[in-house]
């Protein structure tokens, strides 16, 4: 696990306890340089977010990786569950290809 990712990984473990999490790096997916950690997936159920919508879930997850956020992540797709609702489901959308945006799709 590259450092990003697992200090992502390891503060939303330690804070929300999550019956199941997973971090994916996804920045070779955008137009950044190799080895990027950029972009990321993260996928977790956690008894934190029963009876919580998904903005509450979404807003506990951007305070809890507020450092990262303000240096270098720059993107986070999020999959919130609580416990029941991941055992029900336990399927996650794919995630879009990039449609470009960096400075040189535009020059």
């Amino acid at each position: 696990m590259n450092p990003v990712e697992s200090r992502i990984h390891t503060k939303l473990n330690a804070r929300f306890r999550p019956t199941h999490l997973e971090v994916i790096n996804e920045s070779y997916m955008h137009s950044v340089p190799p080895g990027s950690e950029t972009h990321f997936k993260v996928i977790l159920a956690a008894p934190d977010f029963a009876g919580k919508r998904q903005v509450q879930r979404h807003q506990s997850i951007y305070a809890c990786l507020a450092d990262e956020l303000q240096s270098g992540v720059h993107a986070l797709a999020l999959h919130t569950y609580s416990p029941e609702e991941w055992q029900a489901n336990a399927q996650v959308p794919a995630s879009p290809q990039c449609l470009g945006g960096s400075k040189h799709d535009h020059q």
